[in-house]
């Protein structure tokens, strides 16, 4: 609806050979304002030469001019704005078509036959998932709920890091703790891992073992039962959430089949390549970037932008047509050297997306919770999944934009009230529910034309709020944001509460308009649970 009347406002500007690259088309929070307003005159005044009523008033007369059944009224409303009012028939036959797609309303086809690769979390298991992992999982599984939704095919893969200093470190943790056990005081090395999780692994091997591994500080055993523990606590975590991959994507196979090898030996071609006090350097600046950057270490091991650049190289090779990456922030210097280097290999780079997201802060009693993973005084995506329930979780986490710091509130996020975001929108279904529960007649079976009595601001409001639920979710998609599905559906539900306080849905005394509310409060309903199922947030019928 809102992108019919930036189609025609657009066409009356090139008539008017006015500029086109600034209009911003809203609905307005007054009801009585109209069911759209734009200020494109007050923002093109200067450049156009006239002031932002002739404008306005120029462009209203052009508008009514068109005699467009879309259009019922149009008004050009100082300083210089203009307010557009829907015809009422448009607004009907919108309802029916939410009511008639029902669970299909708001799904689209752009992404029909194009297949996405959607990489996330990919923590390494080296502990517990931590809340920044929880933002990185539920941003990433909500991202490819939104593209499932327009159409595209997708794979959801974990990239699984064993390898490398810090899996080291893991294993050489669990022989200290495994040696405690057997007597022997020993210090946890530089860097090393203190969780009581790294005790519970020890005990699992000395379990099993006995003393029968002590002195062999090298045995892979101490490495290999750690990182199986750990990733299955992970998997026992993400299923809290209900998060599934598709595929899992182990480091170890870039050493196996030679990738590494391989990606030095092409950039070594391309010049891209050279020594320097005894490490190896990838000539970055020649790709383009600020500074070269160390990819083998003087002590032989790769740093992390190695694997990375084999790992995405071999993403091409699997000929997705979009590759989406989601990082902590602390990714934010590394990622452009990989995507320099891919490009140097002869690839697309343009084809990654890459989702950045900025560290979260948990809050309790208005005070941040202290964290750090290697001393294990961290609140663990598990415990506050337990704490706050999987809704909230999921929610809290992406009703903010990726770009910005996160707080999350633990004592908000435990409120059974209209404070909590999540309560106030699940509550707006289950009262939809409610009301429909309360209906004598039959929805299946109502009259449409009854649908001509919804004539009060409000509820015009309400069904062009709901009509807009297509092109949001078409945005998200766009633009890879959720949080903007999470503004439009707390936009719809404050809109929804209103109109049940204000008005009388279910009026014995008028059937006809109980009719009609009904069917609006149904479609409400719909769209309510359609974005939620997006989310991945239940839909309660009953609170």
């Amino acid at each position: 609806m809102e992108s019919r009347f930036h189609d025609i406002l657009l066409s009356i500007l090139n008539e008017l050979d006015y500029p086109t690259d600034r209009i911003i088309v809203q609905i307005p929070k007054n009801p009585d304002h109209g069911d759209f307003t734009t200020n494109y005159p007050m923002i093109n005044a200067k450049q156009i030469g006239k002031t932002p009523m002739e404008i306005a008033s120029t462009i209203a007369e052009k508008v009514t001019s068109l005699s467009d059944e879309f259009i019922d009224s149009i008004e050009p409303i100082a300083p210089g704005f203009i307010n557009v009012k829907i015809n009422k028939g448009i607004l009907s036959s919108g309802l029916e078509q939410i009511v008639e797609s029902d669970g299909d309303f708001g799904k689209s086809e752009i992404g029909k036959n194009k297949s996405v690769l959607v990489e996330f979390v990919s923590a390494n298991p080296t502990g517990p998932l931590t809340v920044g992992h929880g933002r990185n999982a539920i941003l990433g599984d909500t991202v490819c709920n939104i593209l499932e939704w327009n159409g595209f095919n997708i794979n959801r893969e974990y990239y699984f890091n064993n390898a490398g200093r810090q899996m080291r470190v893991l294993g050489e943790s669990v022989y200290v703790r495994y040696m405690e056990l057997l007597g022997e005081k020993m210090e946890i090395p530089e860097g090393g891992y203190e969780g009581l999780y790294i005790k519970d692994i020890a005990e699992m091997i000395f379990n099993k073992h006995s003393s029968g591994l002590k002195g062999d500080t090298e045995n892979p055993i101490f490495k290999k039962t750690a990182e199986e523990y750990i990733f299955s606590d992970i998997e026992k975590t993400l299923d809290k959430i209900g998060l599934k991959f598709d595929s899992f994507f182990n480091e170890n196979t870039l050493y196996d089949n030679k990738d590494i090898d391989s990606v030095i030996s092409e950039l070594k071609e391309k010049d891209l390549i050279y020594e320097k006090d005894g490490a190896t350097w990838f000539r970055a600046t020649k790709a383009g970037r600020d500074v070269d950057r160390v990819i083998i270490k003087s002590t032989g091991e790769p740093t992390y932008r190695l694997p990375d650049i084999a790992y995405h190289r071999d993403k091409f090779n699997r000929n997705f047509d979009m590759m989406v990456d989601v990082f902590g922030a602390d990714h934010m210097d590394a990622y452009p050297d990989v995507l320099a280097a891919i490009d140097a290999l002869g690839y697309e780079s343009d084809k990654v997306k890459v989702l950045i997201h900025q560290f979260v802060t948990v809050l309790k009693d208005g005070e941040p919770v202290k964290m750090s993973t290697r001393k294990a005084n961290f609140i663990s995506l598990d415990s506050l999944i337990d704490e706050v329930g999987p809704d909230v979780t999921r929610f809290f986490f992406i009703m903010r934009s990726m770009n910005t710091h996160l707080n999350f509130d633990l004592d908000l996020a435990k409120e059974h009230s209209d404070a909590n975001p999540v309560f106030y929108l699940q509550y707006a279904h289950a009262r939809c529910c409610n009301m429909i529960r309360r209906y004598e007649g039959e929805l299946d079976s109502l009259d449409l034309s009854v649908l001509k009595y919804l004539e009060n601001d409000i509820e015009s409001q309400l069904i062009s709020k709901l009509l807009k639920f297509p092109e949001v979710i078409k945005k998200c998609s766009d633009t890879l944001e959720p949080q903007n599905l999470s503004n439009y559906l707390a936009e719809l539900s404050s809109t929804f509460h209103s109109y049940y306080a204000r008005e009388r849905v279910i009026d014995p005394e008028n059937k006809d308009l109980t009719d009609a509310r009904i069917y609006l409060v149904n479609a409400i309903r719909i769209v309510i649970r359609n974005g939620l199922n997006v989310l991945g947030v239940s839909a309660p019928e009953r609170m």
